[in-house]
């Protein structure tokens, strides 16, 4: 009988912030590393700690004890701690894709600096797997995942059957885990989670009954003889007398090598053993095949609030900061920042860990991380503005013949990856008078509201002398500041306007101009719009939109002349869940606006916009009745309560308010709220009428498609899924595409019209998990407000382009003001243009290496051409990967280039400059 090897790796998951603010758990992270330090430095045969596969966690500790750097460093080095791949352990489906990627390149980075990656792909509690991590992974030379959730390894009650019954995924806890594209990694399921060898006894009475099961379950789910032990758990301290314990169970076990080991030495003895007929799993591992309770998809929808700012300042980051910095170092204006933007990631990412993006945290780690999403986006924000500041200072002005020496030109910059129109709100200053600091400009800011200012009297340009339509609003004197960077700060009052208008066919990754003229001339009127109010509606070109008393709205696609119905319609019923499971209660009938009047309002009627508020006077329950409180306290589990909604009533008015722009596919949806009410959710919905079994969510790197009715497992009566900028269903001939800004959580409904449910507010009242942890600030009470978006379209996703007006949707536009004068740059540039069926940019910036980085992923499982077009001095261009490595050379023909993007494929390229000179590695 061969021997068998129980490999102790020891650990602690370091949840950074969880059922205890986040220096409550900072404080316990000191305590764990002193002992680590000191059992290390005591005991020989402690040959080996997991540092959690997250670099931060030498962040936090040396910020207390920056005088363990060096003794931290030598036991990196000598291997007896791992740190990395990650900065921190994610929430998959809830950071961006490229959020994913920064965390592994910056983790591979800071790890780097010891001398050292823990090459493995660790997610030990990720809330389900992201389908493209194979890809990440082996991009990144990883081929080995280890992971806690999202596969059922057995069968019913731990049986383990021939691996091909279909009651299960995977008989054992070794499997193959493939991402679309088709790469491959080993996966590693904690299948008896990762404490599965935590606190071994060293009596050996005790020993006898712990390894005894222990043993016998890790054998239940291995395929080979090397049996895996996870030696740690949450939060948990060193066992410092481990040494002692394994040689105890080495006597009792003769038969049982019984190791102090690690994940590199493990997997390269697991790797020479696995039997060939391993289970290959595929794609997004969600846990589809167990009831559909323990998926904990529902931290989708906890505290919206927090979602809705990670979207804003992942958006700022890979759509404003870093291709606008990029572009104003590839044009010389000034250097790229890499440390500011690497800054602004980690602070970012500091809200990135499952237990805080997730929303299932005590009150007092969220209201922090408000503060963590407020500080990424301030250092955000002024990278954007000094990089806009810089390429505006280049853009040649003075030779627009159209324009006057009085005009004020200003730029609109478009960071998407196609071409775009789209309304924009542009504040100018038309006149600007400095002071000196002291005195009271009260009379200067008097003056400065005086001046006589007529907007009627101006005219929008184009840099093609093109009258464009806009709305001119005088806003008076206002109070700025200068800083520059030669001088003390100059404060000025300036009169101000804001113009408001349709930018038009902006290039993507570039700018196009405009300038105001305060005086009219013979430039021409305006091209006509598109736009017409309807008697209870609007319509252009694309679209139009028919209201109903109650609110609900028809839209039809003028494409095709098909109409969907009864859209916009809310809904609200009873949550007694928590933070990490929605639980309707038993018996609760959802309420909706149906039949509700609604006021309805034109309340803009422009050139560019049209727009309608619906507002509904509604009433629902205060919160569920006075039970549920004492069966959180009594720690009734969620599934066995019997709480019902309360009998009371509370307002809730709902105002929404739906454009409609001159060139838009589809409808722009804001709505507000003030909600007063406790445990329940609010959804809008929009049955579709379309007949399909599938439907597609926008997920990392691929548009996922997904099974509408779950598996045959499933018992949870909701069966709600993450997505990140849409929701897309279709049919042969029609499609619709619900886009949204942070909104994570949808629903396809299990009805007659495949309705799509969009979560716009989930509040509940306590935490969960494994104790009672009282959440007031979860409930969300106060003003709301989200944001989506309504596409029709023909066809699919894909073929329609769809997909592009969803992730359009989320990227803001950027502007600034500029001057008539002299420059190297035109009025309208982009660096580069490209062409490519189905794949969608997601990333224009530098290296490390100032190579400029520009990513693509391929949404179709079929191979598509990639054409690249430079309009930036390149001498050559490589293939590259996520970890923004040179690769394999691609031909570059007048700075043309032209390659394959495979099926479902991650596509970066890395392109020098030999002007520069910075790119030899």
């Amino acid at each position: 009988m061969a021997r068998k090897t129980a490999h102790l790796i020891s650990h602690s998951h370091w949840d950074r912030e969880w059922y205890m603010p986040y220096e409550s758990h900072h404080y316990l992270l000191t305590e764990l590393m002193n002992s680590l330090l000191d059992t290390l430095a005591r005991d020989e045969r402690y040959r080996h700690f997991h540092l959690d596969g997250q670099t931060i966690i030498l962040e936090d500790y040396l910020q207390v004890h920056p005088e363990k750097r060096e003794l931290l460093e030598k036991y990196i080095t000598d291997g007896r701690i791992a740190i990395g791949p990650w900065y921190v352990l994610q929430d998959e489906f809830l950071t961006s894709s490229e959020a994913n990627v920064r965390n592994l390149l910056i983790g591979h980075q800071d790890a780097k600096r010891y001398g050292t990656i823990c090459k493995i792909g660790y997610f030990p509690d990720s809330f389900g797997n992201m389908g493209q991590a194979p890809q990440l992974l082996k991009q990144a030379d990883i081929h080995v995942a280890a992971f806690g959730r999202g596969v059922k390894p057995t069968g019913f009650d731990n049986q383990v059957a021939d691996y091909e019954s279909s009651e299960y995924e995977s008989p054992y806890s070794e499997m193959y885990w493939e991402a679309p594209d088709g790469s491959k990694v080993l996966g590693i399921l904690f299948a008896n989670w990762y404490s599965n060898g935590n606190e071994v006894p060293v009596d050996p009475e005790e020993a006898k009954k712990f390894w005894d099961k222990k043993l016998s379950d890790a054998e239940k789910y291995a395929s080979t003889g090397e049996l895996l032990f996870m030696n740690g758990c949450d939060h948990q301290p060193v066992q410092s007398d481990l040494g002692d314990a394994l040689e105890a169970a080495r006597k009792l076990y003769p038969d049982v090598d019984f190791v102090h080991s690690d994940f590199t030495q493990y997997m390269e003895v697991l790797q020479r053993k696995v039997p060939s007929h391993l289970v290959t799993i595929t794609g997004e591992l969600r846990s589809q095949h167990t009831d559909g309770w323990g998926t904990l998809v529902n931290t989708a929808s906890a505290r919206i609030y927090l979602k809705q700012l990670n979207q804003l300042g992942q958006t700022l980051l890979e759509r404003g900061a870093e291709p606008l910095a990029a572009l104003a170092a590839l044009t010389g204006a000034k250097a790229y920042p890499h440390e500011l933007l690497t800054y602004a990631w980690k602070t970012l990412m500091q809200n990135h860990p499952h237990d805080s993006i997730c929303g299932c945290s005590v009150d007092e780690v969220h209201r922090e991380m408000v503060g963590r999403f407020d500080k990424s986006r301030h250092m955000t924000q002024a990278i954007v503005q000094e990089s806009l500041q810089a390429i505006a200072g280049q853009i040649d002005t003075a030779h627009n013949f159209s324009w006057k020496a009085d005009s004020i030109p200003f730029a609109v910059f478009n960071t998407a990856g196609r071409e775009r129109s789209g309304t924009v709100s542009v504040e100018l200053i038309v006149a600007k008078r400095y002071f000196k600091e002291g005195p009271n400009p009260a009379a200067l800011a008097e003056q400065m509201g005086l001046m006589p200012l007529d907007p009627e009297k101006g005219q929008l340009l184009d840099d093609r002398g093109q009258a464009i339509a806009a709305k001119v609003e005088d806003l008076g004197a206002s109070f700025g500041y200068e800083l520059p960077k030669d001088k003390f700060r100059q404060p000025y009052m300036a009169r101000k306007i804001r113009l408001t208008f349709e930018a038009p066919a902006v290039p993507a990754l570039g700018y196009r101009s405009f300038a105001w003229h305060p005086c009219a001339d013979d430039s021409g009127q305006a091209a006509p719009s598109a736009l017409k109010v309807l008697e209870n509606g609007m319509a252009n070109e694309h679209v139009s939109v028919t209201f109903r008393e109650d609110g609900a709205y028809s839209l039809t696609n003028l494409k095709n002349g098909h109409t969907f119905h009864e859209f916009g319609i809310f809904e609200s019923c009873g949550d007694i869940g928590n933070e990490y499971v929605f639980r309707q209660p038993e018996g609760d009938i959802a309420l909706t606006t149906r039949g509700v009047p609604a006021k309805i309002t034109l309340v803009e009627n422009e050139a560019y916009r049209i727009t309608y508020e619906i507002v509904h006077d509604w009433a629902i329950p205060a919160g569920a009745d006075e039970s549920l409180e004492s069966e959180r306290n009594a720690m009734v589990p969620f599934r066995r309560r019997q709480a019902q909604r309360s009998k009371q009533m509370v307002p809730l008015r709902i105002k929404t308010q739906i454009s409609l722009e001159n060139s838009a596919q589809g409808l722009s949806v804001s709505t507000s709220f003030d909600n007063q009410a406790k445990d329940h959710r609010l959804r809008v919905l929009f049955p579709t009428g379309l007949e399909s079994a599938t439907h597609y969510a926008d997920s990392i790197f691929e548009a996922a498609q997904r099974n509408n009715v779950p598996a045959a497992e499933w018992i949870n009566p909701s069966n709600a899924q993450h997505q990140h900028a849409f929701i897309s269903l279709n049919d042969e001939a029609n499609g619709l595409t619900i886009a949204n800004k942070g909104l994570n959580e949808y629903e396809v409904l299990r009805d007659s019209k495949n309705t799509i449910a969009v979560t716009l507010l989930r509040a509940v009242g306590e935490l969960g998990d494994w104790g009672v942890f009282p959440t007031p600030e979860a409930q969300c009470l106060g003003e709301q407000t989200v944001e989506y978006a309504v596409f029709p379209h023909c066809g699919d996703l894909l073929k329609s382009g769809a997909y592009e007006q969803a992730y359009g949707f989320q990227i803001p536009w950027f502007h600034i003001q500029t001057e008539i004068q002299f420059g190297s740059l035109p009025t309208t540039y982009a660096p580069v243009s490209w062409q490519g069926e189905g794949l969608a940019l997601s990333a224009f910036k530098l290296s490390e290496h100032e190579d400029l980085i520009v990513r693509w992923y391929n949404l179709q499982h079929r191979s598509t051409k990639l054409d690249v077009e430079l309009h930036v001095p390149a001498s050559a261009a490589y293939r590259s990967d996520v970890l923004e490595r040179r690769h394999d050379s691609l031909a570059l023909y007048g700075g043309k280039l032209s390659l394959e993007a495979g099926k479902a494929e991650i596509v970066t390229l890395a392109l020098s400059d030999s002007l520069k000179n910075k790119n030899s590695h």
